[in-house]
């Protein structure tokens, strides 16, 4: 009797490891096939992964999306973009409209001069001198004919004290070219970090090695005015938020209501009419340009200086109409579709040179109000625009990443 109970006890254990062994072939663990943990064999076929003798299909080990240097997590869901500040210029152009955005990562501050440097650093090591010269700002942006900015030209990107203020001087194409090379250098890095055979090849670092990040590029217009908007600290139960904000923080008021920093101002900008610092003694914003990138309070999501400092480049072409031309979720405007240059340019059929208004398909959005506007450009629903080769000393950016593998 205690033979038989022994033997079913055996044969109970065996199966039961049987069935175990069986799910970790598959579902690894135990439980269903994950993303990080694919198991051992296709769930489809059956076929053993990693199994080069064979010549199996090769399954990677993956952890996850790689943290991107200075991005931080931006949860996306549902937001009212538009402008919540009285048009006062009228342009009608930003109507307010609901409008849903897939969770991404943006830096948390503006690329800075030194960024810029290292960039202009590695492209004259392994570039051509063209390409070099064409990614130099341009540092005559701060040349006033009656202003005394000299020093600037000569100074803000390359003297050491400017390090950690924001570059100025690129356009949009410049922009854009930096987020790709920054992509290749991070990407590179991280190949070397893990010791990845591509680490040591030229060669595009393939997405299925799990190894690398997404590109860095350019935030879409949506995405900008939704990280600025911050509406996650608004949130009260549920799906309720108790307000909207004009600005990235609450209230109407431009200075701290609390604390130790109570009176000061919460963004750099042009308070008034030749008032772009206050008094000696008691400066207001304590800066008469462009401040260090992590000068002011941070929003809700922890993005410093999504008002004020510099207005900063989106991806987006300028359209009047975009707001009623969207699409509702993770819209962008990527040119003329459904509202063409030409109804803005009597003679852009004939001459594509000769136009007759500044809308064109090289117009690009920038947001978020700089060191040199009022405070009604700091709202994060305004919206300007300038042509994509242009550069000015109060346009910078930063960049923006999806985040991969992701649902929402």
């Amino acid at each position: 009797m205690k033979n038989m109970r022994l033997i079913k006890a055996l044969v109970s254990l065996v199966g039961s490891s049987v069935i175990i062994s069986s799910c970790s072939l598959i579902g690894g663990g135990g439980g269903k096939p994950t993303a990080t943990n694919p198991g051992q064999m296709s769930t489809a076929t059956g076929l053993a992964y990693n199994d080069e003798d064979q010549g199996g299909y090769m399954v990677p080990d993956f952890e996850g999306q790689p943290d991107a240097p200075n991005t931080v997590f931006i949860e996306g869901g549902r937001a009212v973009m538009g402008s919540y500040e009285e048009d006062v210029m009228a342009y009608r152009d930003n109507i307010e409209r609901t409008v849903s955005v897939a969770s991404f990562f943006m830096d948390e501050t503006e690329i800075a001069n030194i960024h810029w440097l290292e960039y202009l650093h590695h492209l004259a090591k392994d570039s051509t001198q063209d390409v070099y010269s064409a990614a130099l700002p341009d540092t005559t942006v701060w040349v006033g004919k009656l202003a005394y900015n000299d020093p600037y030209v000569d100074h803000y990107l390359r003297y050491p004290g400017f390090r950690y203020f924001p570059v100025v001087g690129v356009n949009w194409i410049q922009a854009n070219q930096y987020a790709e090379w920054r992509t290749i250098a991070v990407n590179r890095q991280l190949a070397e970090a893990s010791g990845d055979e591509y680490a040591e090849t030229a060669g595009r670092i393939p997405l299925e090695s799990g190894i690398v990040i997404p590109a860095y590029r350019l935030p879409t217009e949506a995405e900008w005015e939704y990280a600025a908007q911050a509406l996650i600290g608004t949130q009260w139960i549920e799906e309720m938020q108790t307000h909207q904000r004009i600005y990235p923080w609450d209230g109407h008021a431009l200075r701290n209501p609390y604390g130790k920093q109570m009176g000061f101002f919460l963004a750099n900008f042009k308070r008034g009419r030749g008032d772009y610092a206050g008094i000696a003694g008691r400066l207001n914003d304590g800066a008469l340009i462009t401040a260090y990138i992590y000068e002011f309070p941070p929003n809700d999501y922890g993005l410093y200086n999504m008002a004020g400092n510099v207005s900063e480049w989106v991806m987006d072409v300028y359209r009047p109409l975009s707001y009623q031309d969207f699409d509702d979720l993770n819209p962008i405007r990527r040119d003329g579709f459904l509202d063409d240059a030409g109804k803005y340019n009597s003679d852009f059929d004939k001459n594509p040179q000769s136009f007759t208004s500044l809308i064109t398909d090289k117009a690009r959005v920038y947001k978020g109000g700089s060191w040199k506007d009022v405070a009604y450009w700091m709202s994060p629903g305004t919206r300007r625009f300038l042509d994509q080769d242009s550069a000015t000393a109060t346009i910078g950016f930063r960049c923006a990443m999806i985040k991969a593998g992701s649902n929402y």
